[in-house]
């Protein structure tokens, strides 16, 4: 099976990877994440993806570009329902991205966050499935979060503090999500 991997960061790769090759998958990595704030950030997760993608030596289809305006006009507004946008908008690209590469199925290291709204990732995932006529491959993979996390430690990687959106940098830093 050709399958298309939505890679959130280097940091959640690893483990993900080794499993889908160990079953004998063919793996695209697709890196598409305009919800990473602020710039410096977003350039620090790019280049540590780049260095787990090099070690991996794994195809990568890569958006470089920082999306600030696009991921701001796709979550602002419905606020309250901004996580579900923002995977909407990633793995719709994603999906997509999965049908330009000739990909039997697609599917998103987000997968293996146990601080992911994981339920709302699966269902986002076969939506976006359905609409687009590519299957949406669901793994848990919150088990291997930690192994993810030691392979990281060991190539030195970057290893971010939050999810990557400007508000959960603010809830992660202040404490609480005021929306609670």
């Amino acid at each position: 099976m050709k399958l298309l991997l939505h890679i959130c960061c280097g940091v959640c790769l690893g483990a993900p990877l080794k499993q889908l090759r160990n079953s004998g998958v063919d793996v695209i990595g697709f890196f598409y994440n305009p919800n990473i704030h602020p710039f410096l950030e977003f350039q620090k997760r790019l280049r540590a993806l780049r260095i787990a993608q090099e070690a991996e030596r794994l195809e990568l289809v890569c958006h470089e570009d920082y999306g600030l305006y696009e991921f701001l006009k796709a979550v602002r507004p419905d606020d309250v329902n901004r996580c579900e946008q923002c995977y909407l908008l990633r793995l719709r690209a994603a999906a997509l991205a999965a049908k330009a590469q000739g990909c039997d199925a697609f599917t998103t290291t987000l997968l293996i966050s146990p601080h992911q709204k994981h339920e709302r990732v699966r269902s986002v995932g076969e939506q976006v499935g359905a609409e687009t006529g590519v299957r949406f491959d669901y793994h848990d993979w919150r088990p291997l979060f930690h192994e993810s996390h030691e392979q990281a430690k060991k190539r030195s990687l970057y290893r971010q503090q939050y999810c990557g959106c400007i508000f959960s940098e603010y809830e992660r830093f202040r404490g609480a999500d005021p929306r609670r």
